[in-house]
């Protein structure tokens, strides 16, 4: 909602187009040549073929992983979230770690999540940088201000986005706000149902 994902593929158009040689949206644009853009954003299934939404995203992650060179662009949408929540951050974290060696050069990345935990990799991981989208809030409502801010977000919002969804009526036994998204909190639920 915030526009994560429109903001990834928003630059991996540009450098596309940058690389022919056409004009790019940008008063100045500093890219360097890229050999290759790797893009696992969406979900798709192949269930004809036996592959569900989860194999088909870890069959395109392990393509990435295994073709993408020190001068390639990765972008990376939600990896890990077709299968339970401990199993792919745990997934996403090797991902990352793949991407980015200590100790050699990887691929430009831009890799988004929900994942808040995933932000503490920029402790360790030298060449890797936390931005977010700016969110204002007002009224206890959200406002997505569609800004890219350095840092990591301090929060989710996924109640809020629930909340102003079109379903007849929607409640939650959540509570308002999460000042920390990574503390273990009581499950959280959206009941929906007809008025």
């Amino acid at each position: 909602m915030a526009g994560k994902s429109t903001y990834i593929r928003q630059i991996a158009l540009i450098v596309l187009m940058a690389q022919t040689g056409a004009w790019v949206p940008a008063k100045s644009c500093q890219i360097g040549l890229v050999d290759r853009i790797f893009s696992r954003v969406g979900a798709s299934d192949e269930l004809a073929r036996g592959n569900s939404t989860f194999m088909v995203e870890m069959n395109e992650t392990a393509n990435i992983l295994n073709n993408a060179t020190p001068r390639s662009l990765v972008i990376l949408d939600e990896i890990g979230r077709g299968t339970s929540t401990y199993d792919g951050l745990s997934i996403a974290w090797a991902v990352i770690e793949h991407l980015h060696p200590k100790d050699a050069d990887g691929p430009r990345t831009l890799f988004a999540t929900h994942y808040h935990e995933l932000t503490q990799l920029a402790k360790t991981q030298a060449r890797l940088e936390n931005y977010s989208v700016a969110v204002k809030e007002w009224n206890d409502e959200i406002i997505f201000v569609r800004q890219v801010i350095k840092g990591a977000a301090d929060r989710s919002y996924g109640i809020q986005v629930a909340r102003s969804s079109t379903a007849p009526t929607c409640s939650s036994s959540a509570p308002r706000s999460s000042s920390n998204a990574s503390k273990p909190t009581t499950p959280r639920t959206i009941c929906c149902a007809s008025a």
